[in-house]
């Protein structure tokens, strides 16, 4: 095509298939020849929350039809493996001593078929000594029981060990005219991916091949040689149905499959339930905060303090870094408060272990200054959408440091703010809500804007790429970035396209072998397109330089004199476009010599910061306190746009899901630790029918940080969504004195807030 490819609404690659034959996901891998025979994995989990195990008894179930083996972390001589952030917690694969959550995997049926080994499971006899049960944070943090004795406390990270500062006492809000305190709480939500966790196994002369949905291939490869160094595992992702953070770490589950696999002697497949995959796959968010506020009654806010409890759950693994991490540098969210303090404690619980998910740290940041924006402004009886324009940092192009410390790369946070107001007519809507109330209409109406920055790539900056040129002109692309969904095969054809002018249905891409791909940083924290797109991004430039030479010896000339046609996909002397060489025939040439291939790996000049504003309209039913999420205006700047087809359905994602952690998500356990949302029937999850109408305003302030000048994308649109939809249900209250409603609002909970029971 004419002109440059980027930035144009291209069609997805990858649609054809999934809308024709579908994908191809770990549990339809029927044709790889060393997965013949494969036997079935069932797991024995705990039924209770907090208990020892005086007693496994496997005879039952081995007797059961189609039992090949039962085994336990006493029968695989399973040692215990501590957290990487805090040494005083371990646990073993399957549990041998304790459990600390309902669903933990005790014990492994392994059966000729999968029907054969939900039988044969109920017949494994664990008796246990049941231990107090620990669900609430606070409680954990109080009680004299641990979860993990060698640890000493349940409270396993606290950022002032981390040498952050601790907070300061009233003193902090002297100069503050006006200072008002919150208790808010960021509610436990399940990922509930499309594609549950699956995996297989085998052992294929002496080295474990392991098919696995993740996010992160070469992370898992670690994670598992780490745990069985004589495993030299090869892993091998096909296409992964949903992540959303959940699946970017290998689980026990996952990890212990390849030593049941040479302890039975045969290839072994693993799927979970999706009961299962409520109890054990890790949930997101759990974050309790405590948040003070001050400022002049002018609306220029002063002082701000958060102290985040974060619920680990029952392991300490990423979710315990969370707050510490990441929602402490973007605690000051968009706003130039001089006088900002941040302290977080990560407390382990008797739940499901929290994982990233979503944002991961930063929609939990972004939910709490927001929320704070909303009461302060309440306080002073200034319009939200005011105060917040009179708190703003100012538009910069130069690294801006918050007094938290955080060095944002750039921003126009006000343009944001005043695109997505306009295209959202507030004052028109502020005029129909007084009008409702006036009435005394029962659906009255609410509005709420949220104003955010997020930080992208945060935790790595590089990724790795090859593109090979093979002789019949086609070209493959091998990424250390892992698709799920994200669209990474036409966005990777179209850079690879734009630089070499091979069309973009001659380009494939592979990715999430590690045999292929050894090093790779896998796909979380919106990394992909800023790193992942520059890798490839700065390979194809490399590799036009190698064919050019190639060409230019071919073609007898300097390599200065020869150009490259892209319309032609051939490269040619200057002036003399008659006699050419294309792709495949200079691949042709070189295979003898290493090929027409080039590696890079990318380094970027560090994290990006996406940002954006978002205007939710609701309308709240006064008689049943019923929420319909009407409109939703969003303005997400995710710098240089390389397909707003992408972009926007990234975006429409994120909203939704956002919207559901507000309205309607939550996972709810009983005092002993029991879920009481573990299955779908229960746990409140999205729908087209819930979902509001979307309207996105474009906006593109690029980054110096990456040769593309793109930020992520990924997870603006929930970072922006929650506290927007979460306010909007506030306000359209407020008139009624009500000024704070806990996520998910409910019917419930806004019918009690309306009536003061809540």
């Amino acid at each position: 095509m004419a002109g440059s490819i980027l930035g144009n609404r291209v069609l997805r690659k990858e649609d054809p298939k999934f809308l024709t034959t579908g994908g191809v996901y770990v549990d339809d891998m029927r044709d790889e020849a060393v997965l013949a025979g494969a036997a079935h994995v069932t797991f024995v989990r705990s039924p209770l929350a907090h208990a020892h195990i005086t007693n496994i008894d496997v005879s039952e179930a081995l007797n059961a039809p189609g039992v090949l083996a039962v085994h336990t972390a006493a029968s695989l001589a399973l040692a215990p493996e501590a957290s990487s952030f805090n040494p005083g917690c371990t646990r073993t694969l399957l549990a041998s001593d304790r459990v600390r959550y309902v669903g933990e995997p005790v014990a492994a049926v392994i059966t000729e078929r999968a029907d054969q080994g939900e039988d044969a499971a109920d017949r494994v006899v664990v008796d246990y000594d049941p231990i107090e049960a620990l669900v609430d944070v606070e409680a954990a943090m109080a009680s004299t029981t641990l979860i993990y004795p060698a640890a000493g406390s349940n409270v396993v990270v606290d950022s002032t060990a981390w040498g952050m500062p601790d907070v300061s006492g009233d003193e902090f809000f002297a100069n503050c005219e006006v200072v008002v305190k919150g208790r808010y709480v960021n509610q436990r939500v399940a990922p509930c991916p499309l594609e549950v966790r699956g995996s297989a196994v085998a052992w294929v002369d002496g080295r474990l091949y392991q098919w696995i949905s993740t996010q992160h291939a070469q992370g898992v490869r670690d994670q598992i040689n780490k745990s069985d160094p004589a495993s030299s595992v090869r892993v091998i992702t096909p296409d992964v149905g949903g992540g959303f953070g959940a699946k970017i770490s290998a689980y026990p589950e996952e990890i212990v499959l390849g030593r049941l696999a040479q302890a039975v002697g045969r290839p072994l497949r693993w799927r979970e339930t999706r009961s299962e995959s409520m109890l054990a796959l890790g949930h997101g968010r759990a974050q309790l905060q405590y948040i003070t506020i001050g400022g002049s009654r002018d609306g220029k806010v002063l002082a701000y303090r958060l102290e985040a409890i974060q619920d680990c759950g029952a392991f300490v693994d990423v979710g315990a870094v969370l707050a510490p991490a990441c929602t402490r540098p973007m605690s000051s969210g968009v706003y130039a408060i001089p006088n900002i303090e941040c302290r977080t404690k990560s407390v382990v619980t008797n739940t499901t272990p929290i994982v990233a998910y979503r944002g991961a740290g930063r929609p939990e940041a972004t939910a709490a200054i927001e929320r704070a924006m909303d009461m302060f402004a309440a306080e002073i009886g200034k319009d939200a959408a005011e105060v917040r324009r009179m708190n703003l940092i100012p538009r910069f192009t130069e690294p801006h440091t918050t007094a938290i410390g955080q060095a944002y790369d750039v921003g126009d946070y006000e343009g944001a703010l005043d695109k997505v107001l306009t295209a959202a007519k507030y004052q028109e809507l502020r005029r129909e809500q007084a009008q409702r109330r006036q009435r005394g209409d029962r659906n009255q109406l609410g509005i709420g804007v949220s104003v955010y920055v997020e930080i992208t790539s945060g935790g790595t900056n590089h990724e790795d790429a090859r593109i090979e040129v093979l002789p019949d002109g086609r070209a493959i692309v091998y990424t250390g970035t892992s698709p799920h969904g994200q669209g990474h095969v036409t966005a990777w054809s179209m850079i690879a396209s734009e630089h070499t002018g091979i069309p973009m249905d001659k380009i494939d891409v592979v990715w999430g072998d590690t045999d292929i791909i050894p090093e790779g940083l896998g796909t979380y924290g919106s990394r992909s397109l800023q790193l992942g797109g520059a890798a490839v991004h700065q390979t194809a430039e490399k590799l036009v330089e190698l064919a050019r030479s190639v060409a230019a010896s071919a073609l007898e000339a300097a390599e200065a004199d020869v150009v490259l046609d892209k319309e032609r996909g051939a490269f040619h002397v200057a002036g003399t476009p008659a006699r050419a060489m294309s792709w495949g025939e200079l691949a042709t040439r070189r295979k003898n010599d290493g090929g027409l291939a080039v590696a890079e790996r990318f380094t970027s000049g560090g994290a990006t910061f996406p940002f954006g504003a978002h205007v939710a309209v609701v309308e709240v039913d006064t008689d049943t306190g019923k929420v319909t999420h009407l409109r939703h205006i969003a303005c997400d700047d995710a710098g240089t746009v390389l397909n707003p087809l992408l972009l926007e359905g990234q975006i429409h994602g994120g909203i939704a899901q956002g919207s559901a952690q507000a309205l309607l998500e939550e996972f709810v356990y009983d005092d002993d630790g029991n879920p009481k949302t573990g299955n779908l029937a229960e746990y409140a999850f999205i729908s087209a029918v819930e979902a509001p109408r979307i309207t996105l305003v474009p906006m593109e302030t690029p980054t110096p940080r990456n040769p593309l000048g793109a930020k992520g994308v990924g997870e603006s649109g929930t970072i922006g969504s929650t506290p927007a939809v979460q306010s909007a249900v506030v306000d359209a209250l407020s008139h009624l004195g009500v000024r704070h409603i806990d996520m998910p609002t409910t019917p419930e909970r806004v019918w009690r807030a309306m009536h003061r029971q809540d």
